[in-house]
C-alpha cells in the first residue's frame, strides 16, 4: 500500500500493483531518445514538424488526422493502435466507464479498435482539430450531427462487415476493428479530401524541456468513478523520459505489437457534466474553460484549459502553455467531484 500526497486535498489511496497480464515489449533503445540531449542547432535541422506531436520530420508532414473512437471497457482491453496515436481523449461515456478518441496524424496504425459509438462532445473535438471522424454507433444526438455532415466521418452502423470487421475473439459490441488502409477506402468512397493538415499546437523546444519546473509527479492517479472500472494511473519513467499508463492495474499496451503506451504529456481537465436522459448520455461542457493539470517530465503544473478554436489547450496567465515535443493524453474529469478528489499524486 503506497501513501498518496493528493494536492489540495491529503488522503490515502490503496493502489494495486501495475503489472501487465502479457508480455511488454519494452522500447527499442536506439529509438529511444532523450530528446533533451539534442541540441538547439540539431532541430533547427529539420525543415518540417508534426502538428499534433511538434517532433521535426525531414520530409514534408501533410495530412489530415483521423480520429477514432474506441472502447474502454474492461472486455475490451488491451486494445489496438492506441500506441501510435499523436493524442488521446478520455471522457466518460455512460456509467463509470470511459471511452477514447485516438487521433492520428504522424504515425498510421495497421489496425484500430476495438471501434465504438459517438457522443456529441467527442464530434466537438474532431471537429476543432479538422479530423476525419471514424465511429461504430451513435447517440440520436450525435447521430443527427454525423448525418448532418457536421464533421466528414464514416461509421460502423453503415458499413459493418465492409470496412469495419468483426473479431471472433471477442464479443459485441467489444469486437469493431478498422485498418487504417480501410479508413482511407471510406474516405475516398465518400469523396472527403485527406490532405489538409490540423491546426498546430504549440510546443517548446527539446533544450526547453530540460528546464520544466512544478511539484514533483512521478506517479498520478485519475479517479473517475468509486469502483475503479476507467481509473488511470500514470507512472513517469526516469530512463525513458516518459509516462506509462496503467489501467485496472495492468499496463496499457498495444494488443498486437505488445508495445507500451508512453506519453510526453499528460493533460488533465475538470469541467461540467450533466447527465441528460434516462440512459445517462452525457452533455460536457467543452468550451467554458477551467481548471487543469500539466504533467511534462515528472513535473506537474496547476493551469487553466481553454477552448482555442475547438481545440483544448493549457493556459497560465492568459498565455498558452508549450507541449513537450511528442504524444499527449487528455483526462476529463467532472467539475463535481473536481481535480482536489478525482486527481492524487505519488511524489515518490
Amino acid at each position: 500500500m503506497k501513501k498518496w500526497t493528493v494536492i489540495l486535498a491529503a488522503f490515502l489511496l490503496l493502489l494495486s500493483g501495475c503489472s501487465a497480464k502479457e508480455t511488454v515489449k519494452q522500447p527499442d533503445k536506439e529509438k529511444v531518445v532523450d530528446k533533451g540531449e539534442k541540441n538547439v542547432e540539431e532541430e533547427k535541422e529539420n525543415p518540417y514538424f508534426f502538428p499534433l506531436t511538434g517532433i521535426g520530420s525531414e520530409a514534408k508532414t501533410d495530412g489530415r488526422a483521423i480520429a477514432v473512437m474506441v472502447n474502454n471497457d474492461p472486455k475490451a482491453r488491451p486494445q489496438s493502435g492506441l500506441h501510435k496515436a499523436d493524442i488521446v481523449y478520455e471522457l466518460l461515456a455512460e456509467g463509470d466507464v470511459t471511452r477514447f478518441m485516438a487521433v492520428f496524424q504522424s504515425e498510421k496504425p495497421d489496425n484500430i479498435g476495438p471501434v465504438r459509438s459517438s457522443r456529441a462532445y467527442y464530434i466537438e473535438l474532431a471537429k476543432g482539430l479538422d479530423a476525419f471522424y471514424v465511429a461504430h454507433g451513435y447517440s440520436e444526438e450525435a447521430r443527427k450531427l454525423l448525418e448532418s455532415n457536421y464533421v466528414d466521418n464514416i461509421n460502423g452502423m453503415v458499413y459493418d462487415g465492409t470496412l469495419f470487421k468483426r473479431s471472433s475473439s471477442r464479443k459485441a459490441p467489444h469486437n469493431s476493428y478498422i485498418t487504417y488502409e480501410n479508413v482511407l477506402k471510406g474516405a475516398a468512397k465518400k469523396k472527403y479530401s485527406m490532405v489538409k493538415s490540423p491546426p498546430s499546437f504549440t510546443f517548446m523546444s527539446n533544450e526547453e524541456s530540460k528546464n520544466i519546473t512544478g511539484s514533483d509527479a512521478k506517479s498520478v492517479m485519475i479517479s473517475y468513478s468509486r469502483n475503479a472500472l476507467s481509473n488511470a494511473v500514470y507512472e513517469y519513467d526516469e530512463t525513458l523520459g516518459k509516462y506509462k499508463r496503467f489501467s485496472g492495474g495492468e499496463q496499457t499496451i498495444d494488443l498486437d505489437s505488445k508495445e507500451q503506451i508512453l506519453l510526453d504529456n499528460i493533460f488533465i481537465i475538470e469541467t461540467a457534466h450533466q447527465v441528460v436522459d434516462e440512459v445517462a448520455h452525457k452533455k460536457i461542457d467543452l468550451k467554458s474553460g477551467g481548471k487543469g493539470y500539466l504533467l511534462q517530465k515528472g513535473k506537474a503544473g496547476e493551469v487553466e484549459w481553454a477552448n482555442k478554436n475547438g481545440r483544448i489547450v493549457p493556459m497560465k496567465n492568459g498565455k498558452e502553455v508549450p507541449f513537450v515535443q511528442g504524444k499527449t493524453w487528455v483526462n476529463v474529469v467532472p467539475t463535481n467531484p473536481g481535480l482536489q478528489t478525482s486527481v492524487s499524486f505519488n511524489v515518490k
